[in-house]
């Protein structure tokens, strides 16, 4: 049975909808479809993106979920009000719009300006205020309670509940990839959500073909023991599905199934 995989969409229902047209025309509506994380931060409507997915499983699609980076640091911030992550080593902010929170948050109508103090050599983004249209500047603390209110339950619930990985025969589905030579079950979730040394220039062999995204790419790449999936809809790029299919891999457009060859 063909396994279809969905990389970072980062807020763009419209390259979501695309893709999800692209699969049904390929495998059917009951295709089986694993989405490799990054819903939201940097598009316009990652409010959008979350429900249809949730729409989509609720609905009895056979969908699996797999959580990135950015999912994590949406949920961060909606139950402890965190707004940096370790792993950014620039000190920005997830309201930064590098990161995109901000438009994550608008989507949901807390559409406003930020205003940081930048951080200092080594140092952290701090949040002065956040001026909310139609309202007052409000703190850090104060645009959790506002974002507590208009975020739904089930889209929390969502993040929660997605998947570190998803290990489908001999392909294993993870949103950044694997430490090598470290057993699934011993892999940690740093790395999992946001590896890139020592694993983007990995050339040995692995349990399974890794389907991953993360790493922005002008275009789907086979690796030979990998796949990066992150063809960069964040940056106006297409969103690519791809199917597995019998060994071999493809991508989807509109004239159908394209051969994602090997360059390893």
């Amino acid at each position: 049975m063909a396994i279809y995989a969905v990389g970072d969409i980062h807020g763009h229902l419209d390259k979501l909808d695309r893709a999800l047209a692209l699969i049904e025309a390929d495998g059917g509506p009951e295709a089986q479809i694993v989405f490799l994380g990054d819903y939201v931060d940097r598009g316009p409507d990652s409010r959008g993106v979350l429900q249809r997915l949730i729409d989509g499983r609720d609905g009895g699609k056979p969908w699996r979920f797999v959580r990135g980076n950015h999912d994590r640091m949406f949920l961060n911030f909606l139950n402890v009000a965190e707004i940096h992550d370790p792993q950014i080593k620039s000190g920005i902010s997830w309201l930064n719009p590098r990161l995109g929170g901000d438009g994550t948050i608008a989507s949901y109508g807390l559409s406003g300006a930020a205003q940081f103090l930048s951080p200092g050599t080594g140092g952290r983004e701090t949040l002065v205020s956040y001026h909310l249209k139609g309202s007052s500047r409000l703190g850090l603390h104060e645009l959790v309670e506002h974002a507590g209110e208009v975020v739904p339950q089930e889209h929390r619930a969502f993040i929660a509940q997605s998947e570190l990985f998803v290990e489908l025969g001999a392909f294993l589905f993870v949103h950044a990839g694997i430490r090598p030579g470290v057993a699934l079950s011993e892999q940690n979730e740093e790395d999992l959500i946001w590896i890139r040394d020592g694993w983007l220039d990995y050339t040995g062999t692995l349990p399974w073909l890794v389907v991953h995204g993360h790493t922005a790419m002008e275009a789907p790449v086979h690796h030979g023991n990998r796949v990066n999936l992150d063809g960069g809809a964040a940056y106006g790029r297409p969103l690519v599905p791809a199917v597995f299919d019998e060994g071999r891999v493809w991508t989807l457009d509109e004239a159908g199934r394209q051969p994602l060859i090997s360059a390893g």
